[in-house]
């Protein structure tokens, strides 16, 4: 570690701010509960298709119920967080100007953008585990390329979501991904491009400062 740090010279680690700190609490929070929710969710569908006592069933109603009820409780403490301070409002503004990206992705992609000193939308792409990467075994054999998936799964479900709304909705994004898929590429590799580019989105609109110009987007596209 010592001579990476002399040969590399990496900046300094500094701290993300108290709001941002709050939000990622606030967001692993919700994800918890989601992830509480998916499972009594299945084990209600299992109930349809064996016995199950009705005390169990009463159980599990209660359950959802419950955790449903944190869960709004939970988004609205994101959203009132993120509303009391202007810049992160600012910035959630920005994200979601996107089409595509809406509150769950936005609060999210604010999280990681402001967590993190990325220098470059590759940067922040590949940190989230959404580069391709090849397989190969010796000099002759060759597999598709993958997504490398080395970040946070919770939040690339989430963006494979985004996409798949805007390859209908978001002109720039449909416009690449029917390009590529014209090309010979396979429709999930043109979808993990979907999601990089959903990224760099993202990243240029909080570098910038700028809303979401799909008009200048798809004009230089086409240029």
């Amino acid at each position: 570690m010592a001579c990476y740090g002399e040969l590399k010279k990496p900046s300094a680690w500094v701290a993300p701010s108290s709001e941002i700190r709050e939000l990622k609490s606030l967001i692993k929070r919700r994800e918890a509960i989601l992830a509480d929710l998916l499972r009594e969710q299945n084990r209600k569908e299992k109930t349809l298709t064996s016995y199950t006592s009705t005390v169990v069933i009463k159980s599990i109603t209660k359950s959802l119920k419950a955790l449903n009820k944190q869960l709004q409780g939970i988004e609205a403490e994101i959203s009132r967080h993120i509303n009391n301070h202007p810049e992160l409002k600012k910035d959630m503004e920005l994200l979601t100007s996107i089409k595509s990206i809406g509150a769950q992705v936005g609060s999210q992609m604010l999280m990681v953008l402001r967590s993190h000193d990325f220098i470059s939308a590759e940067q922040v792409a590949a940190y989230l585990g959404l580069v391709p990467v090849e397989r190969r075994s010796g000099t002759s054999v060759n597999g598709r390329a993958h997504l490398s998936k080395m970040g946070s799964a919770q939040i690339r479900a989430k963006l494979y979501f985004s996409a798949l709304t805007a390859i209908r909705y978001n002109p720039h994004v449909k416009a690449l991904y029917e390009r590529l898929v014209a090309r010979g590429k396979s429709k999930m590799s043109a979808l993990g491009a979907a999601m990089r580019k959903l990224v760099h989105l993202c990243y240029g609109v909080l570098k910038t400062g700028l809303a979401y110009d799909q008009n200048y987007l798809s004009s230089t596209s086409n240029s």
